[in-house]
């Protein structure tokens, strides 16, 4: 019934405004049709000036192609206050705080959307990180066309952002912007991986990354296959010999066999770490890295889909930490106002580190 009740108002509004706006140009009602990220081909208006983004990854996209102005709604967790875990957060809270409420927030790719409220600020068309049966949803209740742009948050910048990139500023006119971020992408993964790359694997330490962020918070033993920071510099992630996943819980044991060189934990997650050392210290200093002190940070990149910058300036800390003379001539700080100067307009490396994303050794206990 909320469905059909969400429709109807749809096409009222809808209609009230096609017999009130004249458009004597006939621009109004030209259309073009896109095919989002899940293949749907999606009609939508020839110009498009106004857009609400919903779901994993789509405000974060509209932030690094620098047309946030365009937005017409926010989500409930933008607005409710800044936080370093979503990049674009840090640069853009205080528009986002204004905006009318959309959307609750959040990456699991359900519709969570106010068909109501988003009928109310009428935008041209809804980008969504959601799944295509919650984009066609949205679609029914609101009548607005919903173009999906959700990316996967596995291996190192993947094909699937690129293409959501690409639809997303098809959508708004923003190409050239998409096309140089891109290419800024594309040359900070050569970089990273023309430094190691003629590095043999005998040279090399083993690394393993625990306390990772997937579909919550971890301990020690939570950790990634196929880890994108690893892969960007050629490194060797002792998890990879566990095939045909990603982010997994391994068994503690598992990790005193691979005994890794060096470990990097999520410094948001040393609380759960610290409690399990708590409890068997044994085990922890059993491990050659604690014996040698070789524990690092590996912030959390993940937050309602990939934050890009976050996992590039990763990339660019493992490699400082595992090929110290491959990356002798880069700092963090020089990464990080690189990177998010051209991401995002604006440096907050401070702020990152202030707020507990910082780059540095740890101490266990």
């Amino acid at each position: 019934m909320k469905k059909f009740i969400c429709f109807l108002l749809a096409t009222v509004v809808c209609l009230s405004l096609f017999a009130g706006c004249a458009d004597p140009d006939g621009e109004n009602g030209a259309v073009r049709t896109v095919t989002d990220t899940w293949g749907r081909e999606v009609e939508i208006p020839e110009h498009v000036d106004a857009i609400v983004c919903l779901g994993s990854g789509a405000p974060r996209i509209a932030a690094y192609l620098g047309v946030m102005d365009m937005l017409v709604g926010a989500e409930d967790h933008d607005k409710k206050g800044v936080t370093v875990l979503r990049d674009y957060s840090m640069v853009y809270h205080a528009e986002l705080e204004k905006l009318p409420a959309v959307g609750a927030g959040g990456g699991s790719g359900a519709n969570n959307g106010y068909a109501e409220q988003i009928i109310e600020v009428q935008p041209d068309v809804i980008l969504a990180g959601f799944s295509q049966e919650a984009a066609e949803e949205l679609e029914m209740q609101t009548g607005i066309p919903v173009v999906c742009v959700r990316y996967l948050s596995i291996n190192f910048v993947d094909e699937s952002f690129y293409a959501a990139m690409r639809v997303f500023a098809e959508v708004v006119g923003a190409q050239a912007r998409c096309e140089q971020i891109l290419k800024f992408i594309d040359d900070c993964k050569q970089d990273l991986s023309d430094r190691t790359k003629n590095i043999p694997d005998s040279e090399k330490k083993t690394a393993y990354t625990g306390a990772v962020t997937f579909s919550g918070r971890h301990g020690f033993a939570g950790t990634y296959a196929n880890f994108g920071p690893f892969l960007a510099i050629n490194g060797r992630n002792v998890a990879d010999e566990v095939k045909d996943t990603n982010y997994f819980e391994t068994d503690l044991e598992k990790i005193v066999e691979w005994d890794p060189d060096v470990i990097f934990l999520d410094p948001g997650n040393m609380d759960l770490v610290n409690d399990e050392y708590k409890t068997n210290p044994g085990y922890f200093e059993a491990l050659r890295a604690v014996q040698n002190g070789e524990i690092y940070t590996m912030p959390s990149f993940n937050n309602c889909g990939t934050n890009i910058t976050y996992a590039i300036m990763n990339a660019y800390y493992a490699g400082i930490v595992l090929f110290p003379e491959a990356f002798a001539d880069v700092t963090m700080q020089s990464v990080a106002e690189e990177i998010l100067g051209t991401m995002l307009g604006e440096n907050f490396f401070e702020e990152m580190e202030q707020a507990g994303l910082f780059y540095g050794k740890l101490t266990l206990g």
